[in-house]
């Protein structure tokens, strides 16, 4: 068998499956971006942003990747006098720093090798330095299939006054997200992830303090232009109404599930994972208690070549998952379970490594990751 992306299990850790109903809005005929039909659209999706966010707030929805939330956010909030903190401790946690950098002249890091969190008095002791203007955090690492601990960071960022500014592109939608408990005063996330959404939109909440702080220093990614426009139902430039269309149908599906619903099922299948991978006798990259809810990273066991084991999978059982980035390149495989994420897939994916770990001698009681998985289905 060789892989047919149509039909394979598709489990990386994002982009993620799209549902038919959302597939087929993004093949609706073009349409006037500045019409009606556009805007009825647009209006629904505007109304059901807080549902998605569970949070009332300031949103806003620019045609680009979450990475263009993220500059978007951080153009209009910092400035090269400010200080900014930065928890660092996966690939995207330097993204964020990198991004920092652009736009403030005084960037502290808090770096945590990828994976492991951060001691809190070391993000206490940066926070304490003196003024400053905003802390940065990652929510959830895709890349070592982390989360950090935003309620226990949250009362140091509060108590020094800082905006508190958060990547949620794999966490909205994924993993609880207390955007007014911990407060957050800037959340993006991406369309492709737990919204299961194509890739290419980045939606942005902020708080009433971000809000009537923002001074955008850039055209096209002006937050202040995507707010006054959504306003209106309206976009400041030419929108992908392909993919507006497409989000407007997985909102829908979101609102159909219910958020919570769906948050309980991603951890569900989380928790189902990590006991098959248990079973099979694979560790987790990440410690179990900050295992992340929408990505599982599993090692790759001693003596086995990480690309063949995929390859394996890819070519013999039609599964994709995803490999390791930057320094974990070839010694991490990731396994994605947000999004619409079936438990049938699931079932594909560990009987796909049971039979891999078998040919190779390594794994001597068949079933035993299905009969774990299975063991924590509804």
């Amino acid at each position: 068998m060789t892989f047919d992306p149509e039909t394979a299990a598709f489990l990386i850790a994002g982009p993620v499956r799209i549902h038919p109903r959302v597939l087929r809005a993004m093949s609706f005929s073009s349409v006037n971006h500045r019409g009606d039909y556009f805007h009825q659209r647009v209006g629904e999706i505007r109304e059901m942003l807080p549902m998605l966010f569970g949070a009332p707030g300031h949103q806003a929805i620019l045609s680009g990747s979450g990475t263009a939330g993220l500059e978007a956010t951080y153009s209009a909030l910092l400035r090269p006098e400010d200080r900014v903190v930065v928890l660092s401790n996966g690939n995207f946690g330097e993204r964020g720093d990198e991004i920092a950098r652009r736009y403030s002249n005084h960037v502290t890091t808090v770096s945590a090798p990828w994976g492991h969190p951060a001691p809190l008095e070391a993000i206490a002791g940066a926070l304490e330095q003196g003024p400053v203007r905003a802390f940065i955090t990652v929510h959830n690492e895709t890349s070592a299939g982390f989360a950090n601990d935003l309620a226990a960071i949250a009362p140091l960022v509060r108590k020094s006054g800082a905006l508190f500014l958060v990547d949620g592109i794999s966490s909205v939608a994924g993993i609880p997200v207390h955007i007014h408990d911990w407060g957050i005063d800037g959340i993006v996330t991406g369309s492709q992830k737990g919204l299961a959404a194509p890739a290419g939109l980045a939606l942005v909440h902020l708080s009433d303090r971000a809000f009537a702080e923002l001074k955008p220093r850039t055209q096209y990614l002006d937050l202040a232009a995507h707010f006054k426009s959504l306003e209106k139902n309206d976009t400041p430039w030419t929108p992908a109404i392909p993919l507006f269309l497409a989000l407007h149908e997985a909102l829908l599906l979101l609102q159909e599930e219910g958020l919570e619903n769906r948050l309980a099922r991603t951890h569900a299948q989380a928790e189902a994972v990590r006991a098959a991978m248990d079973a099979l006798g694979l560790e987790l990259f990440a410690e179990r208690r900050y295992a992340s809810d929408t990505v599982s990273a599993v090692k790759i066991p001693e003596g086995m070549d990480e690309a063949s084991v995929r390859k394996a999978l890819l070519n013999t059982y039609n599964v994709e998952v995803q490999g390791g980035q930057g320094p974990y390149r070839g010694k991490i495989f990731r396994i994605g379970h947000m999004g619409i994420a079936s438990w049938g897939d699931l079932l594909l994916c560990v009987a796909g490594l049971e039979r891999i770990l078998a040919r190779t001698g390594r794994f001597a009681s068949p079933g035993a990751g299905l009969a774990a998985l299975s063991s924590r289905m509804p």
